[in-house]
């Protein structure tokens, strides 16, 4: 009992700091813009601690890509539009989830295409296992494979 409950306080004490990442002072008076930043937020990757989004970051620099985001949002942008602004000005880096375009091709069908190999490979291994008998035997040889079989051990009785 007494280490789950330290294992909680620990997981706890873990997820604290990113519960708060967002300033008070942050805050927009409007619910529905907040609500469009916070959903921005998440979209964006804090440059200084690059696997987390702006939203969960403490760094000076996410605390200063919130502020933009929401002086963009107050400017009246989409979120398009506040996204091509970040896009334009940070690269294509500032996005966690990188948008489908020429350039990504590769990054967003690799892992597919990997998986479909993987999966080819593991077909083809189990047609080659099938061909074994159940009871592990090997199919027979034929008389084009006896007849090499004979000659491979004939030579190699007179070598010895």
């Amino acid at each position: 009992m007494r280490r789950m409950m330290s294992a909680i306080v620990a997981l706890v004490l873990l997820a604290a700091p990113a519960a708060y990442a967002v300033q008070p002072d942050e805050i927009m008076s409007d619910p529905v813009k907040e609500a469009r930043a916070r959903d921005l937020s998440r979209e964006l990757r804090c440059m200084v601690c690059q696997n987390q989004s702006i939203d969960d970051s403490d760094a000076p620099l996410a605390r200063d890509l919130r502020l933009l985001v929401r002086e963009r949002i107050a400017a009246g942008d989409s979120n398009s539009q506040v996204l091509d602004f970040l896009v334009a000005r940070y690269g294509e880096f500032v996005l966690l989830k990188p948008r489908f375009e020429r350039q990504t091709m590769l990054l967003w069908l690799l892992a597919p295409l990997l998986l479909a190999g993987g999966g080819f490979a593991l077909w083809r291994q189990s047609r080659r296992s099938a061909q074994v008998g159940a009871d592990g035997t090997q199919p027979p040889l034929t008389p084009d494979e006896q007849a090499r079989l004979a000659a491979l051990m004939s030579d190699d009785a007179a070598s010895r």
